[in-house]
């Protein structure tokens, strides 16, 4: 059944310049010993082998901080850093000679340095082959200072920071994505627990988080931290990259472990494992944001060029029985937070499906090149919803789309949960899907053109196109039948017309609200009585003409 919706040591070698604080040295010689609840341990510069082992270390120490009062991650920067102004960070770059594993390995690491914005750093360990592992400690010397930035290393040098620990604002991992002869951008981690990642011929948009805790809850949203990374050095034929993360917030520390596969479409199989210090409100699994001003939907009139500006326009959500649903996003006029209950969920995703630059006409922005991600559960999650946040925003530069799953069972202090998944970058269609789709979705007035007695502005001409190979195929008389969905209100005038030079299908209704609330309508097309599109979802808001 649907459910209606409703209303972010010694390293073997290492980059010249780069400084590197060694960390309690190996007490014993096979390095592993049973803590008093039966667990092994490992001394702090050597670590096990397997990944499984090293996220299990990785666990115990989120578990052990989870039972500590919390500490805010704020470093003391110096106060030339913590001063920076915008014009200074964006003058400040990472030296590609100094990069990690350069020469070594596929994939090459940069960092993003401290201060402006970012004062809540991360603590970077590298593990080198023989599983000894060290801290890195900032080094101006890594970074080129340009135009308002040239003063700083000798600001730097006055306040001796290379003799302090400081951390690093994030770092991004470099790969041989699109050409063996340059190693593009894969994916960056910067900023609490955000991270964007990119699959061939993409740019950045779309940001992935470790995790979210109450989103768009009236007491304000807590965001928690990646505090801590270790980055386990690849082999010079590895085409994986796996990361360990420890997680912290007030309400709950974590352990991750990212396992980076570049490919035709990026993945990234994701273990977590979160420790509650208290009861959550909600909590968000997968969180994926993203932006949305304006697409083929709007019913307002905006002074730009450009017919749409979005990183994503759709949400795309697999069930059980094997449906696929697809939400076309809104920028509404007040904060919307729609769910959808599912049991054995099979995915979902905020996509990018507009892939032509036409609709967006935009040669900087490149929104056409935008990724979309999918999160595929590697367990049965369970009973809960996926949940949709959509924020008002008159800037393109304002993430204003949220999604996640939040499970049905009350989130308690010390409990102890865990999510596996995979995050897969794609571009129109999720992985799997081979349904008709919906192309676009737009509405308008329903009068008619020099109409003598017009129907109130309330009445809404609803316009969705569908398109697909086998969709395109069929005749202009095929026996396509439009099955619609209404919460509330009514609708009249439904019919389904095939467009032409093989553009897909048409499907037009006139929406007639009852009253001023809030309309869920639900369509899809089938033929013989089986279904062949994915189901259009959309709520109706009547506050959303202008």
């Amino acid at each position: 059944m649907l459910g209606y919706f409703w209303s972010a040591f010694a390293v073997s070698q290492v980059p010249e310049g780069t400084v590197i604080e060694e960390q309690i040295p190996e007490s014993n010689s096979n390095n592993e010993n049973l803590n008093e609840e039966g667990h092994h341990t490992y001394s702090e510069n050597r670590l096990p082998e397997s990944n499984d082992k090293l996220f299990q270390w990785v666990s115990e120490k989120a578990k052990a901080l989870s039972k500590a009062a919390y500490k805010e991650n704020k470093s003391e920067l110096p106060q030339t850093l913590d001063n920076l102004s915008y014009q200074q960070y964006r003058s400040i770059r990472f030296n590609p000679n100094a990069a990690l594993w350069k020469n070594e390995s596929e994939f090459e690491i940069q960092l993003f340095h401290p201060g402006f914005l970012y004062k809540k750093l991360i603590s970077l360990n590298l593990i080198d082959k023989p599983q000894t592992h060290a801290r890195l400690k900032f080094n101006s010397n890594d970074f080129i200072y340009e135009r308002e930035a040239t003063h700083i290393p000798n600001e730097l040098n006055v306040d001796s920071v290379t003799d302090k620990m400081l951390g690093y604002a994030g770092f991004r991992v470099h790969y041989p994505l699109n050409s063996n002869i340059y190693k593009d951008e894969l994916i960056v981690f910067q900023g609490a627990s955000y991270f964007r990642m990119v699959g061939p011929q993409q740019t950045y948009g779309i940001s992935g988080r470790g995790l979210a805790i109450d989103t768009g809850e009236p007491e304000g949203e807590e965001f928690p931290y990646f505090v801590e990374f270790w980055l386990k050095q690849p082999t010079e034929n590895e085409h994986s990259l796996v990361v360990f993360a420890l997680l912290d917030s007030p309400s709950v520390s974590g352990a991750f472990q990212f396992l980076i596969k570049p490919g035709i479409h990026s993945e990234i199989d994701v273990n977590s494992k979160l420790y509650p210090r208290k009861n959550i409100k909600k909590l968000g699994v997968a969180p994926l944001t993203s932006m949305f001003l304006y697409g083929e939907n709007k019913t307002k009139f905006v002074d730009d060029f450009r017919p749409e500006i979005h990183d994503s326009d759709g949400l795309q959500i697999l069930l059980a029985s094997g449906e696929w649903l697809w939400r076309p996003l809104r920028n509404p006029q007040e904060l919307s937070i729609t769910s959808s209950t599912i049991e054995h969920l099979k995915g979902f995703g905020l996509a990018q499906r507009d892939r032509a630059f036409d609709n967006y006409s935009d040669l900087e922005a490149k929104y056409e090149t935008r990724p979309s991600l999918w999160i595929k559960p590697m367990s049965d999650w369970g009973e809960g919803r996926v949940e949709l946040v959509e924020i008002p925003t008159n800037s393109e530069t304002n993430d204003n789309i949220v999604a996640y799953w939040v499970p049905s069972k009350p989130v308690l202090a010390g409990d102890e949960l865990s999510f596996d998944y995979r995050i897969s970058t794609y571009n129109a269609n999720a992985p799997g899907f081979d349904a008709a789709f919906v192309k676009s979705t737009r509405t308008s007035w329903a009068a008619i053109a020099g109409e003598s007695n017009p129907p109130p502005k309330s009445h809404r001409q609803f316009v969705i196109d569908f398109a697909g190979i086998e969709i395109d195929r069929l005749s202009a008389n095929a026996n396509i039948k439009v099955n619609l969905i209404l919460s509330s209100g009514e609708y009249e005038n439904l019919r389904v017309v095939k467009l032409p030079e093989g553009k897909g299908w048409r499907v037009y209704f006139t929406l007639i609200p009852s009253d001023n609330t809030v309309i869920d309508m639900r369509l899809n097309l089938s033929l013989h009585d089986q279904r062949i599109s994915e189901t259009w979802n959309y709520v109706w808001n009547s506050n959303a003409i202008q």
